[in-house]
C-alpha cells in the first residue's frame, strides 16, 4: 500500500520476542514495587532496623567476635527472604484477587515468562536493599573477610537463594487464597527469621536440630554468606547445593500449579 509515494510494510501481528515480554513486566513490577509503601517497609526498613537494634550489646549473646560480623550476613539473608519470598507472594496472591493474573493469563506472556519476570524484580530490589545494608553495617564497624572473591561467591549464592525464596513465594501465591497467602507468608517470615539463623546462631539450638535447620533456605544462606565473610572460607557447596535443589524443586512446582485466577 502506497500513500504519497510512501511504502508502508504489512502488518505482521505475533507475540513479542519472550526477552521483551520479561522485560517489560519487569519494569512495570519494579514500578509498581517501588510505589507500594507498605512492601518497602518490609523489604528496606524492617533489616536496617534489625541490624542496628541486634547490633547493640545485652540483647543476644554471640560468642567470641564482633557482633556486627554476625549480624551483616544474615541480615543479607534475610533482605533475600523478605523481598524474594514474603513481599512476592503477599503482592503476587493479592494480584490473583483483583484479577490482574487473570488479564495476564490472556496474553501471550507465559508461566515462565511471568516468573522470569517477577525474578528479575527482585533482583533488582534486592540490589538496593543490599546497598544499603553493606553501607549501614560497614558505620556500625563490619568488617568482612574473604575479599573479593567471597563477595563474588556471595553474590552467586544470594542470586541462587532469591530463585529458591522466589519459586517458593509464586508456589504459594498461586495455589492459595490471597488471604492465606497473606497470613502464611507472614507466619513463614517470622518462623524462619527465629529459627533460621538470621539473627540467632543456630548453635543456640538443640544439636539435633541443627542439621534441619541448615537444610532450611534461610538457615542456608544465612550460614553460607556467614562462612565467606566473617570466616573468610571459600564458597560453600553444601549450602549452594541446598538452595538450587529448593530453587529447582519450588520453581518446577510453581510452574505446574500456578493459577492465573
Amino acid at each position: 500500500m502506497t500513500d504519497a509515494g510512501q511504502t508502508w510494510p504489512a502488518p505482521a501481528p505475533g507475540a513479542a520476542p519472550l526477552p521483551a515480554m520479561v522485560g517489560a513486566q519487569a519494569g512495570l513490577e519494579l514500578r509498581t514495587l517501588l510505589r507500594n509503601g507498605e512492601q518497602l517497609v518490609l523489604t528496606v526498613i524492617i533489616p536496617v532496623l534489625l541490624i542496628a537494634a541486634f547490633s547493640q550489646e545485652n540483647l543476644v549473646s554471640y560468642g567470641p567476635g564482633s557482633r556486627i560480623d554476625f549480624l551483616a550476613p544474615g541480615i543479607l539473608a534475610l533482605a533475600v527472604m523478605s523481598t524474594a519470598f514474603t513481599s512476592q507472594a503477599i503482592a503476587t496472591g493479592f494480584e490473583r484477587r483483583y484479577g490482574v493474573l487473570k488479564r495476564l493469563g490472556a496474553t501471550p506472556l507465559s508461566r515462565r515468562g511471568l516468573i522470569a519476570a517477577k525474578t528479575l524484580t527482585v533482583l533488582a530490589v534486592e540490589v538496593l536493599q543490599s546497598a544499603l545494608i553493606v553501607v549501614v553495617a560497614l558505620a556500625l564497624g563490619w568488617n568482612p573477610h574473604g575479599g573479593g572473591a567471597a563477595a563474588a561467591w556471595s553474590v552467586v549464592l544470594m542470586v541462587v537463594g532469591t530463585a529458591a525464596f522466589s519459586g517458593l513465594a509464586l508456589l504459594m501465591a498461586g495455589t492459595l487464597r490471597a488471604e492465606a497467602t497473606l497470613a502464611a507468608a507472614n507466619l513463614v517470615y517470622l518462623v524462619l527469621l527465629g529459627i533460621g539463623g538470621v539473627v540467632f546462631p543456630l548453635t543456640k539450638f538443640p544439636a539435633a536440630a541443627r542439621p534441619l535447620l541448615r537444610l532450611l533456605p534461610a538457615g542456608a544462606l544465612s550460614d553460607g554468606l556467614r562462612s565467606m565473610l566473617q570466616a573468610g572460607a571459600g564458597l560453600p557447596v553444601r549450602d549452594l547445593l541446598v538452595l538450587v535443589a529448593w530453587a529447582v524443586a519450588g520453581i518446577a512446582l510453581a510452574v505446574r500449579t500456578f493459577r492465573w485466577e
